[in-house]
């Protein structure tokens, strides 16, 4: 995902530090991880939920992205839980 710069929401701040993700990890996967699902309606902006990997851990991201600067800003992350997501972490299993 382009971004022009990254802000990080103090929920996400809190939620990284107790899932042991850093900044470089959340950059990487905002650069190369792959978008799983779009929430255009969600405001202030459209978001996303991304996934990519921290090492060889899957990590998802929800970004909202202002359209008109390209600010991105990190909502959560967390690293997906296999019983509940599919085996590569793309698709969210029925209960």
């Amino acid at each position: 995902m382009n971004c022009s710069h990254v802000v990080f929401s103090g929920h996400a701040l809190r939620r990284m530090f107790q899932r042991e993700l850093d900044k470089d990890d959340i950059i990487e996967v905002l650069k190369g991880g792959e978008c799983i699902a779009e929430y255009l309606e969600d405001r202030p902006y459209p978001s996303y939920l991304m996934l990519g990997f921290a090492g060889s851990r899957p990590v998802h991201i929800v970004v909202a992205r202002d359209r008109v600067d390209e600010a991105c800003y990190v909502v959560t992350a967390y690293v997906p839980d296999g019983l509940l997501w599919s085996d590569d972490f793309r698709i969210r299993r029925e209960p």
